[in-house]
């Protein structure tokens, strides 16, 4: 599936002016299956822009706020137990996976060493 696959209608899209060539290269990795690795000073827009590339491409959109307590199950996911039964329950980073969707780290340098290693 590509992204333009899962499009929506312009007008209906989160507002973000792009200032060069970022909308394609977003698409491109997306497209090859690539990470993407935004960086920039707090509010420059790296949230907006997120926003703004998955609901052009259709894509759900799975934010964590990354801080030293996150652990690698709050992003993989872990066993629960739920009506006297053991279950597991996807993380935002499983389920982006499963979904083919957006799996957007907030602060991602936040977090800890063994936190990003499942990365």
């Amino acid at each position: 599936m590509t992204a333009s696959d899962n499009r929506i209608d312009e007008g209906s899209l989160p507002y973000y002016e792009a200032v060069g060539d970022e909308c394609a290269v977003f698409e491109s990795a997306y497209n090859l299956k690539l990470p993407l690795l935004l960086k920039g000073p707090t509010g420059c827009g790296k949230t907006r822009f997120v926003n703004h590339m998955a609901a052009k491409l259709g894509l759900p959109l799975y934010t964590v706020a990354c801080h030293d307590d996150l652990a690698a199950s709050d992003l993989t996911g872990r066993y629960l137990l739920k009506g006297g039964e053991t279950v597991w329950v996807d993380g935002p980073l499983t389920r982006a996976v499963r979904e083919g969707g957006i799996c957007y780290l907030d602060e991602v340098v936040e977090a800890r060493k063994d936190v990003t290693v499942v990365l």
